[in-house]
């Protein structure tokens, strides 16, 4: 399944139907993570259930501590 994540075009095995499915497949880690998802942005309780499907826009914004 092809996904335009952060404006890249990234493959994803056909597992990963989920938002949070994704999550855990790119291996972001952040506490906290914004989620847009075909320009909706998601509720963190949302990401369970929202599917995903070939096409699709997410973007990602995480925050990131730093000095």
């Amino acid at each position: 399944m092809n996904l335009h994540i952060n404006g890249a075009k990234v493959e994803v095995p056909a597992s990963v139907q989920t938002v949070t499915d994704l999550i855990a497949h790119l291996d972001l880690s952040s506490p906290v993570i914004i989620v847009e998802h075909n320009q909706v942005i998601l509720k963190k309780d949302e990401h369970e259930n929202a599917q995903i499907k070939d096409g699709d826009k997410i973007e990602f914004v995480q925050f990131v501590g730093g000095g």
